[in-house]
């Protein structure tokens, strides 16, 4: 029931546009809505019958509190709506996350002989965005492609200008080389303008110029040039052929939702010039009304760096429909439209998509079922006193004491959770002691204030065998965790010869418990035993990747160091600008003069340091 407060609060409500707040019997925000009339919404949820739209079982019985905050506007409650939600992210509003990272290609029309970069965020900083595709090997698959017809470059600039020759990629014709003025300003603009229309999906537009300008240079007797364009042609027209226009006009984004019990997955289809480019998925525990949901992810979808379209087709209408549209228009600057078709293409085009969140629901819960299956088969097998959702797995890494670093790594119900991954460099070991490293590590990884700040695993994986295992364990006890999760450790397997014998065969996997003399060997190839591998794999990994960085450092801090008149400032700045002494030694007197803190004179020094003059 609510509270008497409450009901005056309800009572109060003004009939004019704002933000609502419902708090629970702690105080904490646990829903952020908008009005157009916060009278009528926020009242509609409390009534007898309760709001149709809203599925109030869930979260009226929790409301103990609420605040409002008045706007002019219904388009001024939106946008404050969607700042508090990213705020406070309360409990039972939507909070977007992606299925998976996507990637873009990249390219800004404004660079010298601008080339084309795999990313993952598409900013609005005035570059053109294609895309997006589910993973970078499609990406580049695709960044293939378009190399093999438009020659584009494919290194950073300065990085082309400092080599005495034009690179490999030019040797086999797909890079143009203006770097070396293999190719004049105004061709090289060409080749990228034609990229990005094959990328828009105007391959017919592309092709009609192509041919307009084969028979041009074919009349100028420019046989070359009209076998150029002729070849780039038949490439396109292969590559077109495949693709079937789906609609027909500008660019669209197609919505589909499908609901099951407390999931709500939603679709997105990119529609591109009529042209169907691409999807991107979204899982969500969602306790209110569909059309609640669909319109929660518009406002917060599309605010967050993403192309808008100029029509958004919708499965069903929604109510605030007149500004999200205004709000879409002026961040794309241009006119967009909302639009819940009844018939024809557009609303096959809404079915397909629904049919493709219910696909990828379906999905996500076999992957989930799956995942859980595998856990249990840990938990038991391992005999852990929890189910390992959380697992975090530590490994060390040094050559004679050299460069020590420790390396920590999070998989959450099964997958690498990149950002929880952490790396120690190791401050106060001397010497190969791998026991007192892993010391430190766990010291500093659980401490109290990280262990408030990040939570503690279920399980913990050391890399090793009884001895890593044991100097764990008196760790965790020194610092009056015991108990508060599990601990393993597991032991890679080791190559084996007998006296006098000619096989050679390896060891299977062993995992080491607390109180356990003996290994435990898993099933060979269970997916229980796989996890562990790959977690242990992938710490193993991420040390080497951190202790290669620091070895690298130093080689090019040494080099530096021994230079005259190369302070602090300068050694920091070369550094980070070229990252290896060889590529220091291998820069022009021009490079290293641009390079930020350097004059003429320094460089001339530096250069003349570097190469014995």
């Amino acid at each position: 029931m609510a509270s008497m407060d409450l009901h005056e609060k309800l009572n109060q409500l003004p009939t004019v546009p704002g933000v609502y707040l419902m708090r629970d019997s702690a105080g904490t925000i646990i829903y952020i809505g908008k009005a157009r009339n916060l009278r009528q919404r926020v009242r509609a949820y409390f009534s007898a019958s309760g709001d149709g739209r809203y599925h109030v079982k869930f979260l009226v019985p929790k409301v103990a509190d609420l605040d409002v905050v008045l706007t002019d506007t219904e388009k001024e409650a939106l946008l404050l709506e969607n700042t508090l939600i990213k705020q406070h992210r309360p409990r039972y509003n939507l909070e977007l996350k992606d299925d998976k990272t996507y990637f873009s290609l990249r390219l800004d029309p404004k660079e010298e002989f601008p080339r084309f970069s795999i990313v993952r965020k598409t900013p609005r900083d005035g570059a053109r965005y294609f895309g997006p595709y589910a993973s970078a090997s499609a990406a580049r698959e695709v960044l293939r492609q378009i190399t093999r017809m438009f020659p584009l470059r494919h290194y950073p600039l300065a990085t082309c200008l400092s080599r005495r020759r034009p690179c490999l990629y030019h040797q086999i014709g797909q890079c143009s080389a203006p770097c070396h003025g293999m190719i004049s300003p105004p061709e090289y603009s060409e080749l990228a303008s034609g990229a990005m229309l094959f990328l828009e999906g105007k391959g017919r537009e592309l092709m009609a110029q192509l041919r307009k300008r084969m028979s041009e240079a074919a009349a100028g007797l420019h046989y070359e040039e009209a076998a150029r364009l002729r070849n780039l042609l038949r490439a396109i027209e292969v590559t077109v052929e495949k693709q079937k226009m789906v609609l027909r006009g500008g660019d669209s984004d197609v919505i589909g939702s499908h609901r099951q019990g407390e999931r709500l997955e939603l679709v997105v289809l990119f529609v591109r010039n009529g042209i169907m480019s691409g999807s991107r998925h979204f899982g969500f525990r969602w306790e209110l009304d569909d059309r609640e949901g669909v319109a929660a992810f518009l406002r917060q979808f599309y605010t967050d760096d993403q192309y808008i379209p100029t029509d958004v087709l919708l499965p069903f209408e929604i109510e605030d429909s007149g500004a999200v549209s205004e709000i879409l228009s002026e961040m794309g600057g241009k006119r967009v439209t909302l639009i819940t078709p009844k018939r024809g293409t557009r609303r096959d085009l809404v079915e397909l998509a629904c049919k493709n969140a219910a696909a990828a629901l379906r999905e996500r819960e076999d992957t989930a079922a799956g995942v859980a299956a595998v856990l249990e088969e840990l938990r038991q097998g391992l005999h852990l006193s929890r189910l390992p959702n959380r697992i975090e797995c530590y490994d060390i890494s040094t050559i004679q004491g050299r460069h020590s670093v420790g390396s920590g790594v999070t998989f959450i119900n099964g997958s690498p959770d990149t950002k929880n991954y952490r790396r120690y460099r190791i401050r106060s070991v001397e010497g190969q002691d791998d026991f007192a490293m892993l010391s430190e590590v766990f010291s500093r990884r659980f401490r109290a204030d990280q262990v408030e700040k990040a939570g503690l695993p279920d399980l913990v994986v050391v890399d090793g065998g009884i001895g890593q295992l044991n100097a764990a364990l008196e760790i965790i006890r020194s610092l009056g965790l015991t108990g508060r999760f599990d601990l393993v450790s597991l032991a890679k397997s080791r190559t084996e010869q007998a006296v006098a014998a000619a096989d050679i065969h390896r060891s299977f996997e062993r995992v080491f418990l607390p109180g356990r003399r003996n290994p435990l060997v898993l099933k060979q190839n269970s997916k229980a035993l796989l996890l562990l591998a790959a977690l242990r794999d992938e710490a193993h990994r991420f040390a080497i990747t951190y202790h290669r960085t620091l070895r690298g450092t130093e080689g090019i801090s040494s080099g530096i160091d021994q230079l005259i008149g190369i302070g602090p400032k300068r050694r920091t700045a070369l550094l980070r600008h070229f990252g290896s002494f060889q590529r220091l030694k291998e820069a022009s007197l021009e490079e290293l003069a641009a390079v930020n803190g350097m004059n003429r004179s320094a460089a001339e020094t530096l250069f003349g340091a570097l190469h014995g003059a």
